[in-house]
């Protein structure tokens, strides 16, 4: 057995513990990631990979061979997969673009205390907490239509995320479209819809391990399943909701948790129909989380500008913007770009970016809309 250093040691379980508990270990989820969280887990998958490569090649005096499987549908990550829990991302992030999370929540990683950071901060910005009050306001008055059980939100999107090499200059990738189907099924199911992306259909479901039944292995709704019906369950206080957010969300150390509870809000959000009252409900929510801010003009994957909510992640030296519209403060996208230069990138530089061109309330799991009815705002 190799010897690696204590703090190296500790450093990689803890990263390789938090890529376990996206894997279907057993009766598992599988969501679609947005672009922003696919790009940041395959950059740990990659760098997992690579230190895995170096510490063979250092310590023993066998090397990959020639042929070794490289990753599918990666081609900008070309490496042998020699990992094996990294492997099982890959391969998961590959087909379907989508990883485990049903364990996710349950083991490892640092739980925020319900509410903590929520107001130690002194909340967003008074920019941002504005601005959200009137987008909340707004949200509150959209009639959004209730989805039946039976049927699938429908969320069509424009946008591109960046194909440079791992760790190398960024380069964003071509502009495409992506259509996503969600099943709206409150009870546990194993079929969860399905994502149409780059001329290819993935479908989003549950990993059912050999041997086991599938109604054993069926994921209800949930924070990380979420339904029309699951989400008008929740507080519409935004404290009540916030500390729910934060009691259900966990990080490893040194990550930032109120940057991971304005990504999860800002999944919501981005790819969902829910209440008027939930939608109010989490944009209030979110001018409670430290670090928020305003951007007074930022732009979306189709151009269109508007102004953003924004947080930083100081660490990774990128910023994740909310677009909305001007004048109507309708949702119009999200992206990251970076705050600060970096080795990959200079300040200003989009990472990755996606607008919402549509949302509509489907019968049929892959069937767009036509003259269905155009859903209200999420």
């Amino acid at each position: 057995m190799n010897a690696t250093p204590a703090g190296s040691e500790q450093e990689e379980r803890a990263e390789l513990d938090e890529l376990r508990r996206l894997l279907p270990a057993g009766p598992v989820e599988r969501q679609v990631l947005t672009p922003g969280r696919r790009s940041h887990h395959k950059d740990v998958l990659m760098q997992l990979i690579d230190r895995d490569q170096e510490r063979n090649h250092a310590d023993s005096p066998v090397r990959p061979r020639p042929g070794l499987p490289r990753l599918p549908r990666l081609p900008r990550l070309p490496r042998p997969a020699l990992v094996a829990g990294s492997v099982a991302v890959a391969v998961a992030l590959a087909a379907g673009l989508t990883v485990g999370i049903g364990a996710g929540r349950g083991d490892g990683g640092t739980a925020a205390r319900p509410g903590a950071s929520s107001t130690a901060g002194g909340g967003g910005s008074r920019g941002a907490v504005v601005t959200l009050d009137r987008i909340a306001a707004v949200a509150l008055r959209t009639d959004v239509e209730p989805v039946g059980d039976g049927q699938f939100v429908y969320v069509r999107s424009r946008g591109a995320g960046n194909e440079g090499v791992f760790d190398g200059p960024v380069v964003l990738g071509k502009m495409h479209e992506r259509q996503v189907w969600f099943s709206q099924r409150q009870g546990p199911v194993t079929d969860v819809g399905l994502i149409r992306e780059s001329g290819q259909d993935w479908p989003i479901e549950v990993g059912v391990p050999d041997g086991t039944d599938p109604k054993d292995a069926a994921v209800p709704a949930g924070f990380d399943r979420p339904t029309y019906a699951w989400l008008a369950s929740l507080p519409t206080d935004p404290d009540a909701l916030l500390k729910l957010l934060y009691a259900d969300t966990r990080v490893e150390e040194g990550e930032d948790k109120d940057q991971e509870v304005f990504g999860r809000i800002g999944d919501l959000v981005g790819e969902q129909i829910m209440p008027s009252a939930t939608a109010a409900s989490f944009y209030k929510a979110t001018a409670r989380i430290p670090g928020v801010t305003e951007v007074a003009d930022a732009v979306d994957a189709v151009g269109r500008h508007g102004i953003a909510i924004a947080r930083e992640d100081t660490r990774h030296g990128t910023r994740t913007e909310w677009i909305f519209d001007r004048g109507t403060l309708d949702y119009l996208g999200v992206r990251t770009v970076f705050s600060r230069d970096t080795e990959r990138a200079e300040a200003g530089t989009v990472y990755d970016t996606s607008a919402v061109l549509e949302r509509a309330v489907v019968d049929k799991s892959g069937q767009e809309p036509g003259a269905r009815r155009r859903a209200g705002r999420g």
